[in-house]
This record gives structure tokens, sequence and C-alpha cells, in this order.
């Protein structure tokens, strides 16, 4: 198996589960908040979507999904147009509400760009320094690393957070 072949797999993994989770909730679902103040799947799901698409795109020299789509007028948060959740505040994360077919077409895009974009690669261009603010700077191989380990966070809290909602069918 080639690396990028694996990276792909892992991203693909992420996309499954994004699906996954959607399936069967409504908007009143995506915006419950477990313990009334943690992060709900709506948000959860809008902010991994952001997180890929920010990091993927500048690494691949492209424009982020969300502008270049017109995602950030599809969902019309009150949100600055290059905000992906960092440090938002309880408010901020109130804000961004969506239904589940937006929620899925925003990942989908992006998820189709990053795949894109990693076809293309090959191991050596891993080596490949993307970030001199950090110290080592960062290259290519770990921004890879870090993005899927965080969107695979935030998938599975969103997940975990789907299996709290008391109105879910259980198995």
């Amino acid at each position: 198996m080639k690396t990028n072949e694996l990276l792909l797999d892992e991203f693909g993994r992420i996309r499954e589960a994004v699906a996954a989770t959607l399936e069967g909730l409504d908007e009143a679902a995506l915006a419950r908040r477990p313990a009334g103040n943690g992060n709900s799947i709506a948000w959860l799901l809008w902010h991994l979507g952001r997180v890929e698409d920010a990091q993927l795109a500048s690494v691949a020299g492209q424009e982020q999904v969300w502008t270049s789509q017109g995602f950030a007028d599809r969902f019309g948060l009150p949100l600055a147009e290059r905000d992906t959740g960092y440090g938002h505040s309880s408010d901020q994360v109130d804000a961004v509400q969506a239904s589940p077919e937006l929620l899925l077409a925003y990942y989908d895009a992006v998820h189709e760009q990053t795949a894109a974009f990693i076809r293309t690669l090959a191991d050596e261009d891993l080596d490949r320094i993307v970030d001199t603010r950090w110290n080592p700077p960062v290259t290519l191989g770990v921004r890879l690393v870090s993005s899927l380990a965080d969107c695979l966070q935030h998938v599975g809290q969103a997940a975990y957070a789907k299996g709290l909602n008391p109105d879910r069918p259980r198995d």
C-alpha cells in the first residue's frame, strides 16, 4: 500500500463516520448541547469540516471549499468567513445550526477536494515544509496526521453526543 492510499483510506473513514452520525438526526438533535454547554453535533461536524478544509486547502495551494463552492453563503452563519471554530464562545457554538443535508454536503465537498489532493502525493512530498511558524517547522506529513487526529476526535465526539440523545431509538 502506498502512503497516499493509506491517507485516502483514513480520510474516507472520517467521511463514513460523518454520514453515519448524521443519519436519522433532525435539526433539533443537531443543535442539542450535551449537559447544556457541550459542543453540539452541528458545531462539531461543521468545525471538523472547516478544519480539514482550511488546513488541506492551504497545503494544497487551493481555495477553501467553504468559499469556492458557496458554503459560507449557504450556511449563512453570523461568523467571519474564515472562521473555523477555534476558540468559540458558547454563543458562537449556539450560532452554528444547519440541516443534516447541508452538513453532509459540505463535508462531502471537503472530502472530495482532500481526496483529489491526496491522490497526487508521493512519499517524498510528505517531507515538504508547510508551516515555518513552529519549531521544528511542520511538514506536510505532520499536518496531515494532525488534521486526521483532530477530525477523528470531533466525529467521535459527535457520535457520542448522538448516543446521548434521549429521543434516539435504541438498537
